[in-house]
């Protein structure tokens, strides 16, 4: 009897048919569904009966259903008479495959973001951070949405690339008249605003000016093409419409950075700075800021670290931006960055440790903290970081280079043709930069390759045509290999490029002494060492061979007694004096201005100082500095090209052995010179 009333109360009420009836039943549904079962008794059927009051409604466009007969069917069931019709069962079959499909896609999102809720923020979300009632009202609203949309999709799918819109690829497309007529209209209500410029008329056309988001998207774009000037006006505009923007200061804090104005980039990011939600004890600060903002604190300590004496400034911004979210990875690897500058690199290791904690698959960290390594004076730890990194990104350019730089400079012969093979890849990699074959050269100079190192040299000097240690190696090569009048040319090069080359002064005048028998032209060599280096032993005691080469036996003692005061040690050098003292006893002080010239023996003396230099000048001249490397750290991800001459580390055993060998040749050299010139 209740069933017949119940029909008999709401038979009056219209059928209701379409996706458009459906749609607007949807809300007075959920409301009944949730009356029901909070006044039937709790049951297993509960759930069933609320499902199938929301869902029933779902079946094919054809049929037809009526809110008496929805009634009836739940009260029925409520009742336990009746049964659950088949496509009830179908709808709830695929609701329970839509609940577990809709639970492993929510499984994987948090996977995806690392077991971290997203953060919301006015400008991405703005239900999210509005007061009550709006943001209850705003999301219960999604809800008969997001319902519209499962009961109608193929009417709001509009993903074309999954085939829903086939590409228009003729002129004769028919759907080309859609596109026509949508400019049309489009026109039509330029011309109704330019022709009734009532109130009325403006909202047709009219963008919203009080919206951030788009002057900052303007600015954007006009960034991308590096028109910061333009850019800077817009990105001010949205820090007006919406002063509590953080992301609108950031950009004009950042183009007054690109147009070098540091101090008002600094300005705005305190701003910005100033706007961030101060830190409330025992309340976690990530889930009430988003994630981008904290950059404000990267962006502010990179252009104040500037200033040295502002490194401990910039340090505090860096732990402030981490102690706000432990997690920031990029700000362990920039406070890395700014302690390896401050030279502590114990706690860079510590700070570069953390972030690899966050991120063991980012080979810039590897290669980062195989720096540290090397400031650490730990060349094997280094290494093994550098091959870490290679690992992981086997085209990463600053670990392949630097990497096959500690090769070489180990000194030990077995790693040289990995260290040649990496600088191959590098220079693969980056075909235009001189400093790549350069090394490359170096390595074949290690290996007494010179028909390759000098092929290598003069690729370096052809993209570089000033690189000072290309041009000073090639020289010394050609020296090396009885080439020294093929060295000259190289030597002007360099002297031109760098008038003060101290070694390329005294490796010209070894030869203009010894091939060119320019003595003017080697006495001037010298002597310029001397004004820019009062000091240097190897340039004056050059000078003294000049003056006994000129006869001036008197001026050639002064000058060997000079130089053995600074360098009291060099037992050649007190040889060479003896040697001048003998021949001014022999000959007597009134034969003094007309000394017959032993140019032999001078030169020969002069050879075997040259020969010194030329043996500690290639000991001298391998690789870049790995002081150098700490300006190969990521931020920026360009390499930092060196130019100046390269020094070694620590020589190896043989290294050594073979120096000393040469020494113990160089002496007895001298002794023959000694016999010369005592006419034994």
């Amino acid at each position: 009897m209740t069933s017949a009333v119940s029909l008999a109360k709401y038979d009056h009420l219209p059928q209701v048919t379409g996706v458009v009836g459906r749609a607007e039943l949807l809300s007075s549904i959920f409301f009944l569904a949730a009356f029901l079962s909070y006044t039937k008794s709790k049951g297993p059927d509960n759930t069933i009966v609320t499902f199938d009051l929301i869902f029933n409604f779902t079946k094919v466009e054809e049929d037809c259903y009526t809110l008496p007969a929805l009634l009836d069917t739940a009260v029925q069931i409520l009742r336990g008479k009746g049964s659950i019709p088949f496509s009830m069962l179908q709808t709830l079959l695929k609701l329970i495959v839509l609940m577990f499909s809709t639970l492993l896609l929510v499984v994987v999102r948090v996977q995806v973001i690392q077991s971290q809720l997203p953060v919301f923020t006015r400008f991405d979300n703005p239900a999210a951070v509005s007061p009550s009632p709006a943001r209850q009202l705003t999301f219960n609203y999604l809800l008969p949405v997001n319902a519209w949309l499962l009961l109608n999709p193929s009417e709001l799918c509009c993903d074309w690339t999954m085939g829903t819109i086939p590409l228009v690829e003729s002129l004769l497309d028919v759907r080309n008249v859609a596109t026509l007529t949508f400019f049309c209209f489009l026109g039509s209500l330029m011309v109704f605003s330019l022709r009734y410029p009532g109130d009325s008329s403006k909202t047709v056309l009219m963008v919203n000016k009080n919206n951030a988001k788009l002057w900052n998207n303007v600015g954007h774009a006009l960034e991308n093409e590096k028109n910061f000037e333009r850019a800077l006006k817009f990105f001010i505009q949205a820090t007006q419409v919406q002063p509590d923007d953080i992301g609108a200061h950031m950009n004009v804090g950042r183009t007054y950075k690109n147009l070098n104005k540091t101090k008002e980039a600094e300005e705005s990011y305190m701003i910005a700075k100033s706007l961030m939600p101060q830190i409330i004890p025992g309340k976690k600060y990530a889930a009430r800021v988003a994630p981008n903002h904290l950059n404000v604190y990267i962006n502010l300590a990179n252009l104040i670290r500037a200033n040295e004496s502002r490194l401990e400034e910039a340090d505090q911004l860096y732990r402030q931006a981490i102690s706000m979210r432990p997690d920031f990875k990029q700000a362990y690897i920039s406070r890395g960055e700014l302690l390896l500058k401050m030279n502590k690199p114990l706690k860079a290791k510590e700070a570069y440790l953390k972030a690899l904690e966050l991120d063991r698959t980012n080979a810039d960290l590897w290669y980062n903290l195989a720096i540290v390594y090397i400031e650490l004076k730990d060349p094997t730890e280094a290494l093994k970081n550098f091959n870490r990194a290679l690992e992981l990104n086997p085209t990463h350019k600053l670990a392949l280079f630097n990497s096959a730089l500690l090769m070489q400079e180990s000194g030990d012969a077995r790693l040289r043709p990995e260290a040649k093979q990496r600088l191959l890849h590098y220079v693969k990699e980056e075909p235009q930069d001189s400093n790549g074959y350069f090394n490359l050269g170096m390595v074949a100079m290690d290996d007494k390759k010179d028909m390759e190192a000098e092929a290598w040299m003069k690729k370096a000097i052809r993209l570089q045509p000033n690189f000072r240690s290309a041009l000073f190696n090639l020289a010394l090569l050609y020296s090396q290999t009885g080439k020294e009048l093929m060295a000259l040319p190289v030597l002007e090069d360099l002297l031109r490029y760098y008038p003060d080359h101290t070694k390329g002064l005294i490796l010209k005048g070894d030869i203009l002494m010894n091939q060119k028998k320019d003595i003017v032209g080697a006495k001037m060599c010298f002597e310029r060492i001397l004004e820019l280096d009062p000091n240097n032993v190897q340039g004056k005691h050059n000078l003294c061979v000049v003056y006994f080469e000129e006869k001036d036996l008197i001026k050639a003692e002064k000058c060997l007694v000079e130089t053995l005061a600074l360098a009291p040690h060099e037992e050649y050098i007190q040889r060479h004096l003896n040697i001048v003292r003998s021949k001014i006893a022999s000959l007597g002080a009134v034969k003094q201005s007309s000394l017959p010239s032993d140019g032999t023996a001078a030169t020969e003396g002069k050879k075997t100082s040259f020969q010194n230099l030329k043996e500690a000048e290639r000991e001298k001249t391998t690789t870049q500095s790995t002081a150098d490397n700490k300006e190969h750290l990521k931020n920026k991800k360009s390499i930092e090209k060196s130019s100046v001459d390269k020094e070694t580390p620590k020589k190896s055993t043989k290294e050594i052995k073979d120096i000393e060998k040469k020494r113990v040749a160089a002496l007895k050299r001298l002794e023959e010179i000694e016999r010369i010139l005592n006419g034994e």
